[in-house]
C-alpha cells in the first residue's frame, strides 16, 4: 500500500456553514476552533454564520479557513489517520506547516493571521483580481499574460488550468485574449492579486514575523508551493516568498506520488484540489475530507 497525504485548500472554496458540522459532531474539532476564538475572538461565528461577503475579505478568509482545516486534520488524526506527507495551495501551506510539526497550533494560527492581514492591505493598494484560466497550455497562457503590463501566470494548477493575477483595469483585456485562443478565463472568489508582484511588500513584512516565529522540527515531511519539493530549513524563505511567486501545485502533486504518495485528502471545505489531482493522475485516490468522514476509510 502506498502513502497517505493530506492536502490543505487555498482561497476560494469557503462558504457560509464551513466546519459547523465538525464543531457539533467532534471534540478534537471544538478544540481547535475553541482555540481559535481565544486567539481571534469570533472565529467560529465567522465560520458557522458569516456572510459570503465577509468570508472572502481575506482579513477573514484565511484565519476561518485555518480553524475548518486544522480541526478537519485533528478529527481525522484521532481516528488514526496519520499522513505521510502534507502540502499546502497557498494559504493552505500554513496549515500543512502546522500539522508537520514546524508550528504548534497557536503559533500557525497567530501566524495565518498576520499573514491575512499583511495581504489584505497589499490587496488595498491595488484594483486587481485573478481569474482561471482553462483549455490553454502554459506557454500559450505565459504568452497571452506578456502582452499586458501587470498580469501574471501564478498558480499552475494542473494540466490545462492556470491561475492568473492582474490589475482589474486589465483583465478584461486578457480575457477576452484569452476565448480568442480558444480557452475560458473564469474569476475566482477572492479580492486581490495573490502570488505576483503586487504581494511583494506582505512577503516582505510576513518574512520578518515568521524570523521571530518558533519552529520547530517537524515529524512530517512538507512541500513547498514555490519548490515543489520538501522543505528543509529554509522556512522562513519558501513560506514568505510563496506569497508573491507562483505556486507549483502540479508539479508538488508529481513529486509526492514520485515519493510513494497514492492516496491524497483534500483537507478544506471543497473538492478544488481532489478534481485538480484528478486532472493530474487517474493512478491515484483523491477524496475530500468530508467524503471521508462520511464513508469512514480511505481505500
Amino acid at each position: 500500500m502506498g502513502k497517505i497525504a493530506f492536502v490543505f485548500s487555498g482561497q476560494g472554496d469557503q462558504h457560509p456553514g464551513m466546519g459547523k458540522d465538525l464543531y457539533e459532531n467532534y471534540s478534537a474539532a471544538r478544540e481547535v476552533f475553541d482555540l481559535c476564538d481565544t486567539l481571534r475572538p469570533g472565529t467560529s461565528a465567522q465560520c458557522f454564520e458569516g456572510t459570503e461577503d465577509e468570508l472572502k475579505e481575506t482579513r477573514n478568509t484565511q484565519p476561518c479557513l485555518f480553524a475548518m482545516e486544522l480541526a478537519a486534520a485533528s478529527v481525522l488524526l484521532e481516528k488514526g489517520v496519520a499522513p505521510e506527507a502534507v502540502a499546502g495551495f497557498s494559504r493552505g501551506e500554513v496549515v500543512a506547516a502546522t500539522v508537520s510539526g514546524t508550528f504548534d497550533r497557536q503559533t500557525g494560527f497567530g501566524l495565518v493571521c498576520r499573514r491575512a492581514e499583511l495581504m489584505q492591505q497589499a490587496t488595498e493598494k491595488f484594483e486587481a483580481s485573478m481569474a482561471a484560466v482553462v483549455k490553454l497550455s502554459p506557454e500559450q497562457v505565459q504568452a497571452l499574460c506578456a502582452k499586458y503590463s501587470e498580469v501574471y501566470p501564478v498558480n499552475y494548477n494542473c494540466p490545462g488550468q492556470i491561475s492568473v493575477s492582474g490589475l482589474s483595469s486589465q483583465m478584461a483585456g486578457f480575457a477576452a485574449d484569452v476565448k480568442s485562443a480558444g480557452g475560458r478565463a473564469i474569476p475566482l472568489k477572492v479580492k486581490g492579486a495573490f502570488h505576483s508582484p503586487f504581494m511583494e511588500d506582505a512577503a516582505q513584512a510576513f518574512a520578518e514575523e515568521l524570523r521571530s516565529a518558533k519552529v520547530q522540527p517537524r515529524t512530517i515531511p512538507l512541500y513547498s508551493n514555490m519548490t515543489a519539493e520538501p522543505y528543509g530549513d529554509d522556512v522562513v524563505e519558501l513560506l514568505s516568498q510563496q506569497i508573491c511567486n507562483p505556486v507549483q501545485w502540479e508539479k508538488t502533486i508529481c513529486n509526492m506520488m514520485a515519493a510513494g504518495v497514492d492516496t491524497f485528502i483534500e483537507i478544506g471545505p471543497g473538492k478544488t484540489l481532489t478534481n485538480m489531482i484528478k486532472k493530474i493522475s487517474t493512478e491515484v485516490k483523491a477524496i475530500g475530507v468530508a467524503e471521508y468522514l462520511t464513508e469512514e476509510e480511505v481505500c
